[in-house]
């Protein structure tokens, strides 16, 4: 009586319905007069599956928390624009995090002295939180914090509810496409990785360096006609293609993603419990074959878990640890996503209470260059400041 209360076998009608939409009918007909004929039972799933409703908690969490942060970095930045007419706020360290190419620079900075840089180290802690994260648990931050990827995520939904369907760009042209991510973040790469110690700290302590976060704001706060197109383009083509700028042009995205790969969690799949409906890859956002594998190894995955959550059958998909790791095999969603909060304020609390969180710059210099901002020049190779 129990196991009828918690599962219920599928019956061969509702596995025709399954397979009904991927195939041949030959193909489909044949997969059906198999599974009929398998001596295993095949499962339903009952129980409810909560991924979703705390990714979109965590997402819109984490949304909220980049508006109020841009909110009071923009007091802070007109308190020094007006000379002090307005009230004063304090500057808000975590908007560095939309300072990811400082993040890498003050990373190596780092690695080369044993020191934590004295301009922008909140930039770094957060560019180590978010790899760290995905190299645990896969892309988490960007299906689960990030603020673009959400914004991202449902302006594709907004188009699928308009136009009716996502499109999807042909196979020879959304592979090449995916790989400009890599050039991006390679280019990113090349560029950080020539610096020398001395050459970083220049260019930290530059004007532009140190106001690079209040040039960022500028950006948008004095956007001119060739940002708006650049900007319009990327919104009209998030609403036709999900996940456009995640899937083709973000080299954070990148870096994270190649983090991933190492990661110990992975998105199994069962056959002999797999009913072949095919929606998990239809659920995918980043349209991986989940299907058609054993294991999700891609660094396209980005742990959404949208895949678990769509499967209707029993064990056909789980979330996993290697055989080889001395833990349960099949991890509950809870505990990824506990992962990816202690994850997140584990780290930036260390770097808080140990004193490394904010930017060690006098406010006269702020005072002075935060007016100025746009007037602040990209330091370039050669230049006396960056090797002063």
């Amino acid at each position: 009586m129990a196991s009828q209360l918690h599962s219920e076998i599928l019956n061969p009608e509702n596995e025709r319905a399954g397979v009904a939409a991927v195939g041949s009918a030959e193909s489909k007909d044949a997969l059906f007069k198999a599974r009929s004929s398998a001596t295993e039972k095949v499962i339903r799933r009952t129980d409810r599956d909560y991924s979703q409703h705390l990714r979109r908690g965590y997402q819109f969490a984490f949304l909220l928390m980049n508006v109020w942060l841009g909110g009071q970095f923009y007091l802070w930045v007109r308190h020094y624009e007006t000379a002090g007419a307005s009230a004063y706020v304090s500057r808000p360290a975590g908007v560095e995090g939309w300072l990811p190419i400082a993040g890498m620079m003050n990373f190596k900075y780092f690695l080369l002295t044993g020191r934590v840089p004295e301009v922008h180290p909140a930039a770094m802690f957060l560019l180590v939180t978010f790899v760290a994260m995905s190299f645990l648990f896969r892309k988490a931050f960007c299906s689960w914090l990030c603020p673009v990827g959400t914004i991202s995520e449902y302006l594709g939904k907004v188009g699928k509810k308009v136009f009716g369907r996502n499109f999807h760009l042909a196979r020879w042209v959304d592979i090449p496409l995916r790989g400009l991510k890599y050039l991006l973040l390679g280019f990113f790469v090349w560029a950080v990785s020539s610096m020398s110690a001395q050459a970083i700290t220049g260019f930290m302590q530059s004007p532009y360096g140190i106001v690079a976060d209040v040039k960022m704001l500028n950006f948008f706060r004095f956007i001119g006609t060739t940002g708006l197109i650049v900007l319009g383009g990327l919104l009209a083509a998030s609403l036709l293609v999900q996940n456009f700028w995640c899937r083709y042009l973000c080299p954070y995205g990148a870096l994270l993603g190649l983090a991933s790969v190492f990661s110990p969690f992975r998105i199994r799949r069962n056959e002999a419990a797999c009913i072949d409906c095919a929606k998990c890859a239809k659920a995918c956002p980043s349209a991986l074959p989940v299907d058609k594998l054993l294991t999700i190894k891609s660094a396209e995955c980005t742990g959404c878990l949208e895949c678990l959550a769509v499967c209707p059958s029993d064990g056909a998909l789980q979330l996993a640890l290697p055989r080889l790791i001395p833990a349960p095999q099949r991890m509950p969603t809870w505990v990824f996503a506990a992962g990816v909060a202690v994850m997140f304020f584990g780290i930036v609390g260390f770097a808080k209470a140990a004193g490394y969180w904010k930017s060690d710059v006098p406010l006269a210099v702020y005072q002075q260059l935060v007016p100025h901002a746009n007037e602040a020049s990209h330091p370039m190779p050669g230049d006396p400041a960056l090797t002063e």
